[in-house]
């Protein structure tokens, strides 16, 4: 199949069992159905006209912003924007305020459809809003009820999706996703893990996010599978679901697999039915644990949402490392100053990382922009992106001698939490709203499992001292600071290294971790509450870095 339009349409008349959410199920002709009413509503408000003129002119992009967690009427929402032609912008529900407007201004969303819970987010939003567990939503849809399938006349290269990721300004790029690009993916991962109609696919990351599109909802859809829907991720009941549900498919992004490893370990936790979980960015200690432990296959690769490359693991890679290039993608670790390839990481006896230096660059495909298509209305970006007619990443790494990828981190200020990318700029803005706060970096350092931590670094006033959990209060007190900004160390310094023009050195700051001599406040676990670092923490997080096999993060 060519398109996600079509992917739906061959459900028509399928009578497996095609989403289950809670105790409710839907057979893939039921929820068809809906798509289609919805499809039909959608091309009423299309053409809607106001005091007899056009609302919109004939040529503007119809795109219709979803904001909502893993719902049933998410699904119904993909199906009926892949069938009408209209492109779906994929809302990230950690998003606040201003940036969140942002968001929704930049694509031009003609309107969108949420829920209750996050309505109260949408406040500032210019065009309707539509409530789908209010009364009117239904309402609005019973003209349409029982709408037959519209016409196919969607084309591969129609854009399906716009899905957010973030830069280095700060300001969030929406990534043009096709519906070949992404029914190509998601039929190719369906078939290569031979899903079919006996297959219950566990989908719990969010539907806003790339990896939740190409495996929780594209490829149990092309294989004609039931997919399983859960509102968020709970490591605590992910077995049980797994369990009660059958699940045999499951995808994640980011730190999952280390959440449910944390929980009890029981003698029994290997009787169930899961056969593949399949995600990126797993720590890599943990893929093996997480394979044994609940006897099932992990597939870990390396992606993004753009797709300029794809990397994937296969039987003798070494641990840690990303794999290589999956056919027909190219990839090369370049130094993005001199343009060239850096030199193979060197090892010693021990395993230790001996030319860091000079073997960490961006990693590039040098063949062109691989899947990329372009970001919308961001002609400086894609120019940023595809420099030298080569796709960047914007991810740092490095290769060994057996040609190996292996991660290094991210190239200026992004961070990655918990599977989610945002840059530094929009935190700080915020930080800088403290009443105490002269200058606030924002930084990422590593995290003992996978991914980034975020770092702060504070400048306060003359007289100030610094409360922790007063800090704390007033960040989360912040309407449009998201939940995964709030950092997990706070350094406090008198004297920010800095460049002769009053610019931070964040590298610097990256390398000097908790290690300056400044007073660190840290978070131990996922609760809120800061308390001092001390020596010992010290020590204890360095132990568990090197347990994890991820010391040589920490540069020494």
């Amino acid at each position: 199949m060519d398109t996600i339009a079509q992917l739906v349409r061959v459900r028509a008349d399928d009578d497996n069992v095609g989403l289950r959410f809670g105790a409710d199920e839907w057979t893939y002709r039921e929820m068809v159905a809906e798509c289609a009413t919805r499809a039909a509503f959608l091309e009423s408000v299309r053409t809607v006209r106001s005091a007899g003129a056009p609302v919109r002119s004939a040529d503007a992009p119809f795109h219709v912003g979803v904001l909502l967690d893993n719902v049933p009427e998410f699904w119904f929402m993909l199906g009926a924007c892949a069938m009408s032609g209209a492109t779906l912008v994929g809302i990230n529900n950690t998003r606040r305020g201003a940036e969140l407007t942002r968001d929704i201004t930049h694509t031009e969303c003609a309107l969108v459809v949420t829920e209750s819970a996050h309505l109260a987010m949408l406040e500032n939003t210019v065009g309707p809003v539509y409530v789908s567990d209010e009364g009117a939503w239904a309402k609005a849809l019973a003209p349409f009820v029982g709408s037959p399938l519209p016409a196919d006349t969607v084309t591969a290269a129609d854009t399906y999706m716009l899905i957010f990721t973030s830069g280095t300004t700060g300001a969030p790029k929406a990534v043009r996703i096709s519906h070949g690009k992404l029914a190509g993916w998601g039929s190719r991962l369906a078939e290569n893990f031979g899903l079919g109609p006996a297959d219950n696919c566990y989908s719990v990351m969010p539907l806003f996010h790339s990896n939740a599109q190409v495996a929780g909802f594209t490829a149990p859809l092309a294989a004609g599978a039931t997919t399983v829907l859960r509102p968020r991720f709970s490591a605590s009941g992910w077995l049980p679901d797994v369990r009660e549900y059958g699940i045999t498919f499951f995808n994640y992004v980011g730190k999952p697999l280390t959440y449910i490893l944390a929980t009890p370990e029981l003698p029994d936790d290997a009787e169930n039915s899961l056969n593949i979980a399949f995600g990126n960015e797993a720590a890599p200690l943990d893929i093996d644990r997480f394979a044994q432990r609940f006897g099932c296959f992990v597939a870990d690769g390396y992606g993004s949402t753009e797709g300029g490359i794809n990397m994937g693991r296969a039987p003798g890679t070494p641990q840690g490392s990303l794999g290589q290039p999956v056919e027909p993608y190219q990839a090369v670790v370049l130094d993005p100053e001199t343009m060239e390839e850096c030199p193979r990481a060197r090892f010693d006896d021990a395993g230790r990382f001996l030319n860091p230096a000079e073997a960490i660059g961006e990693m590039v495909n040098p063949s062109g922009p691989g899947a990329f298509e372009g970001y919308y209305k961001n002609p400086e970006a894609d120019a940023e992106r595809m420099r030298g007619g080569m796709y960047w990443t914007g991810d740092l790494g490095y290769r060994d001698a057996d040609g190996y990828f292996y991660f290094a981190g991210r190239n200026s200020d992004w961070l990655r939490v918990d599977g989610e990318n945002f840059a530094a700029a929009p935190v700080e803005n915020i930080v800088a709203r403290h009443p105490d706060v002269v200058l606030a970096a924002v930084y990422a350092v590593p995290s003992p499992d996978v991914g980034d931590d975020v770092m702060i670094a504070l400048h306060l006033r003359d007289g100030a001292s610094f409360d922790p959990n007063a800090f704390a209060t007033f960040c989360t007190a912040q309407g449009d600071f998201s939940p995964k900004w709030l950092p997990r160390y706070v350094r406090v310094s008198e004297s920010l290294p800095s460049t002769a023009t009053q610019k931070v050195l964040k590298r610097v700051l990256r390398q000097e971790l908790w290690d300056s001599g400044d007073p660190v406040w840290w978070r131990p676990g996922r609760e809120t509450e800061f308390r001092q670092l001390t020596d010992d923490d010290a020590q204890a997080l360095r132990a568990e870095f090197e347990a994890r096999g991820r010391d040589h993060l920490l540069g020494r």
